[in-house]
Order: C-alpha cells, then structure tokens, then sequence
C-alpha cells in the first residue's frame, strides 16, 4: 500500500457524528466499506469536508483508526494533517504513522496566512518527518496560502512529497504545474466540479466529495476521462455537476451530509457550530437530490 503513485478517486470523507457531538464509529466505517465495495482508489480522512477544524488531534487519530480497519488493506488511507502548529503537526503525524497510516495530505498553513517561504519550509518539515509518501494540499481560496508552480519546484528535491491535490478556481494551474514539473508530482483535483475540466487536462485523479455519496459514478467518470471518452463522460459530469456546486460552499459539510442522508449513506449531524440546514438552503438541496435519484444513469449506479 505504500507504493507510489497514487492515482484516482480519493473521497475526502465525511466524519460521521453521533447526535450527541460524539463519533460514530460504526456509522463511519460502514461508509468507508461502502465507498471502497463502489470501486474508489484510496481515502483521506479529516479533511475540510471532515470537519477537522471541530476535532480534536485524538479524535482525528480515532478517525484514522477506523478507518485503517474499515479499509483492512483494500485501499490506501491518507491522513490529512491541519494542525495550526507546526509542534502540533509532527505529534499528529507521529500517532498516525504509529496506526499504520498509508501517507499523509499536509495543508500548508491554517488560519494563519503564511508567506511561500514558512509555507515550504512547514510542508518540507512534515514531509521529512512523516518519512511516508505525502499529498500537498493546495487550496488558496479556502485558506490564503498559495503554493504555485515555482515553489512546488523548489520542493521538488524532498523524495517524499509524491502529489499535489490542487484546489485553486483556475484551472489553468493544472497545466500551469504540468508545464513547470512534468510528472515528478501527481495532480489530484480537489474542486468538484471542475473534475471534467482537471481530468481533461491530466490529472491523475479526484479527491473528491460528493463521490462520497456516489462514488461509483464518480469512478466510471474517472475511467472514462482515463480511456479518452469524453463523450459517454459528458452527460454523466452534466447530470452530477448541480451537486458538485454543492461542495463549492462555505457550507460544504452541511451540504454533502444532506446529500449522504437524503441518498440514505449517511446522517446529518455536524459538530457545532455548524447546524444542519433549514429553510429555503435545505429545500434547494433536496431539489436537487430529487432530480438526481430520478434520473440517475443506471449503467453506473453505485451499490448499497
């Protein structure tokens, strides 16, 4: 499993909660089975989507406990490290590589806006102490810090820095990055609904969220961009794209746990102080799963 390069659909999965804020381990691992029996390629867990910003580092590493033994060797599981830290970051680090994690996704900084020089050197310095293949989380627009091209090449000499999740709104950086590095990183898309756009230009993969509700529609759109079909993918994107706009959203966890309950995969409880949706916000959502499930491409429907 820690064989490199990673490649394909890894769902930035949703953190199950119980309705008294706790974990919900078992409702957490039967969707992470649920997702791998429909094909995806590897996870990551406690992402944004994952809600880490309400989590504490133990219940993180619970997180990534559970889903070591959910996935029992299918698929790889990343652990992504959002401490606001560096201190913080080597100890999650060293109690995840302790579970056996598979590698890790590293933001570069959070809350804090760090200029390109702090960022490199704290991404070089988990890279270095994870002593494991590491994904660099690239989401200027979220959090204010972005590593472009130049710098990634300036990293490019740190062996264990294997791929970027690129998460900026221009999708001319994938080709930007192409151009500046070749292969020496591989690109996973980390904006929902650019995935057409991002697999169209190379990218060797999605890390993706509604794909955690359907995640096997999201693969077959994956294989098909891979065998150069765009025309059998098209109409699949299109029919996906009005949820993918849903994870395009300072409401992103309410809104994908919604579509996870209303697809009957998971719950919608978050950890506060976000709230499940009411009103006008929940009722477009639920238009828009409607829709959906009613003309949802059989070919490809993902199996309970």
């Amino acid at each position: 499993m820690k064989n490199t390069p990673w490649q394909g659909i890894f769902p930035a999965i949703t953190t199950k909660i119980n309705a008294d804020e706790s974990i919900n381990a078992e409702g957490t691992a039967r969707h992470i089975d649920f997702q791998i029996r429909n094909g995806i390629h590897g996870l990551v867990t406690c992402g944004s989507l994952g809600e880490a910003s309400t989590l504490t580092l133990e219940e993180k590493l619970q997180v990534a406990q559970i889903a070591l033994e959910a996935a029992d060797g299918r698929v790889p599981v990343l652990a992504n490290v959002s401490e606001t830290s560096t201190r913080e970051a080597l100890r999650y680090i060293d109690g995840a590589n302790k579970l056996g994690v598979q590698g890790f996704m590293v933001m570069p900084s959070v809350i804090y806006m760090a200029d390109a020089r702090e960022a490199m050197l704290n991404v070089r310095t988990m890279a270095e102490a994870a002593q494991q293949p590491i994904m660099v989380y690239n989401n200027p627009v979220a959090y204010r810090v972005d590593l472009k091209p130049e710098h990634m090449q300036e990293l490019a000499d740190c062996q264990w820095i294997h791929a970027i999740k690129e998460s900026t709104d221009n999708i001319r950086r994938i080709t930007d990055l192409r151009n500046a590095l070749g292969t020496r990183y591989q690109l996973f898309l980390g904006v929902d609904d650019l995935a057409y756009e991002g697999l169209a230009l190379g990218c060797d993969g999605l890390l993706a969220g509604v794909g955690c509700a359907f995640p096997r529609e999201t693969v077959a759109l994956y294989d098909l961009m891979k065998a150069g079909n765009f025309a059998e993918a098209l109409p699949l994107y299109q029919w996906m794209t009005p949820m993918l706009h849903l994870d395009v959203s300072t409401k992103l966890v309410q809104n994908l746990k919604l579509i996870d309950a209303l697809v009957g995969v998971g719950t919608e409880y978050v950890r506060r102080p976000r709230l499940p949706l009411v009103g006008p916000e929940r009722a477009y959502i639920e238009q828009v799963v409607a829709k959906a499930l009613a003309t949802r491409p059989t070919k490809y429907q993902s199996v309970m």
